[in-house]
């Protein structure tokens, strides 16, 4: 078993310790995956969202961590106001406390164990205080049981009504977990506007969220490209995560897998074939200085019809459209090309706060081209996006995409 500590010194200022050894996070989100990568490219920790993954069981996650060298930040679920659980109701919290217990009490003495995760995102779209109470209560009394391993909870941005709440309501926990996209540009100034001096993990982060991106002229977000989001994950890691030491503790990227949300290539550093993105690279160089023998390519711009994402592309349904790629691939690998229309995600599915979002349908699917042009027939009448994904000759990609409007047939224009 793990010692873990929380020092605060007034001459070094915070500093987390692993039987007694100074432990910066290096972390990602992953429940399942490429742990073994994870360790390849430098990382220490990962955390997840649940003790039950699906998959397997906590014990054997916690021992291929403990076998790779990793550390884990087990989340610990806990029910949210915003899908029906009332925290006013003491029966339903009293029973919720019990069966998390049952879990600390099994997994404590694990050796790979770094803290306990209470909750994800309580506080999105919150508006009942006592869950902090509740909070309070179970860190009360995982302390109890358990007092080598610290306890956090993770929280949904930064605002300051949560933060006075929870010094309110729980002052146990040993520290605060952020979760901040595009907005973690600016974290170091709202810190310091909100005069919070304690400290803190960031255990979601990575690309611009969607919610945050610029949009179509009807309304669907524009996603940035992985060469994009590699540039600005290198960026923030450096001017934001390392800079804020010794206040913060460390980041956990998001996400070390691939999931569906607004689109299957969003957040995910891998593609659902598994192949990496750029994003793999610039956190292992991040981590080691090192960056990996056969670079992921990158696209540099991505054209439908002349136009970018940006430029709110329509088109006629039934009409001929041209994509065109441009990319840049290192030590001049051979690459091959794949372009696919999907489906938009219809808007009552749209997931909200990382839920379960249904994967889009493809309507138009060619793969492993040498071509950097893509000519197609416009579908019927919708929302669509056109994908772009470049593959390396190792498990590489760079991956693109614009989101496009077909527009009726206009029988005018016909003959």
């Amino acid at each position: 078993m793990a010692t873990v500590e929380l020092i605060n010194s007034d001459r070094s200022g915070y500093q987390l310790l692993v039987d007694r050894k100074p432990y910066f996070v290096k972390g990602a989100g992953l429940e399942f995956g490429r742990m073994s990568l994870l360790a390849e490219c430098g990382g220490n920790t990962f955390r997840t969202w649940r003790v039950d993954n699906g998959e397997q069981t906590a014990e054997r996650l916690l021992d291929e961590a403990q076998a790779l060298g990793l550390k884990v930040c087990m989340g610990l679920e806990l029910a949210r106001e915003r899908h029906g659980f009332d925290y006013s109701d003491e029966k339903a919290v009293g029973r919720q406390q019990a069966a998390v217990m049952a879990d600390v009490e099994r997994l404590k003495d694990h050796p790979a164990l770094l803290m306990w995760g209470l909750g994800n995102e309580l506080n999105l779209r919150a508006t009942n205080p006592k869950v902090w109470s509740a909070v309070e209560a179970l860190c009360r009394a995982i302390k109890a049981t358990d007092g080598d391993h610290l306890v956090t909870t993770m929280l949904a941005g930064v605002d300051g009504a949560t933060l006075t709440e929870i010094a309110e309501r729980a002052p146990s926990l040993d520290l605060l977990s952020f979760q901040t996209y595009g907005e973690i540009d600016h974290l170091p100034a709202l810190l310091k506007r909100l005069n919070f001096t304690g400290p803190y993990q960031i255990t979601e982060w990575g690309p611009t969220g969607h919610w945050e991106s610029p949009e179509t002229d009807w309304g669907r977000p524009v996603e940035p490209s992985s060469r994009a989001k590699a540039n600005d994950i290198a960026r923030r890691y450096t001017d934001v995560i390392l800079a804020q030491q010794p206040q913060c503790l460390g980041a956990y990227i998001f996400l070390w897998g691939q999931k569906q949300e607004r689109t299957p290539t969003w957040y995910g550093m891998f593609l659902e074939a598994g192949r990496r993105t750029e994003a793999v690279d610039v956190m292992q160089q991040a981590w080691t200085g090192r960056w990996p023998e056969h670079r992921a390519p990158g696209i540099e711009l991505l054209t439908l019809n002349a136009q970018t994402a940006l430029e709110s592309v329509t088109l006629e349904a039934g009409s001929e459209a041209t994509a065109e790629v441009v990319f840049s691939a290192h030590q001049e690998q051979d690459c091959l090309l794949s372009w696919q229309v999907r489906e938009e995600v219809e808007r009552r599915l749209q997931s909200d706060g990382g839920d379960f979002e249904p994967t889009p349908a493809c309507l138009i699917d060619a793969s492993h081209s040498t071509e950097t042009r893509f000519t197609f027939q416009a579908p019927g009448p919708g929302e669509y996006r056109l994908y772009c994904q470049v593959d390396n000759s190792g498990d590489a990609s760079a991956v693109a995409n614009i989101p496009f409007l077909v527009r009726p047939h206009n029988k005018k224009n016909a003959g």
